[in-house]
């Protein structure tokens, strides 16, 4: 999972600002709050791949919040594309939620 701390890049942490904005209308947090936000980094070109899980298997807000996150990162004027990807491992616990 990824921390809002000084070990992310200055791209991440730009990725992670723009995230904040992306909430999960079951908890009403940000993804990056809840810790749904597990890895970003540079794709191939002017891509950008970010892995993501959520709360549940079978969460119904699943395709609701990975089109809110490629939106959100879209709008980084530095990216042609986003490719999100869903995981769950490792899976998702309520102790990877910010406090």
């Amino acid at each position: 999972m990824m921390t809002r701390s000084k070990e992310l890049s200055l791209e991440q942490q730009a990725v992670m600002d723009a995230l904040q904005g992306v909430i999960d209308p079951e908890i009403g947090r940000s993804v990056v709050d809840v810790g749904l936000i597990y890895d970003i980094h540079p794709g191939e070109g002017r891509m950008l791949d970010i892995t993501m899980t959520t709360t549940t298997r079978g969460c119904p807000a699943t395709q609701f919040l990975m089109d809110a996150v490629r939106q959100r990162a879209l709008g980084l004027v530095e990216y042609d594309g986003v490719e999100v990807r869903l995981t769950y491992e490792p899976p998702w616990s309520p102790e990877m939620m910010a406090e």
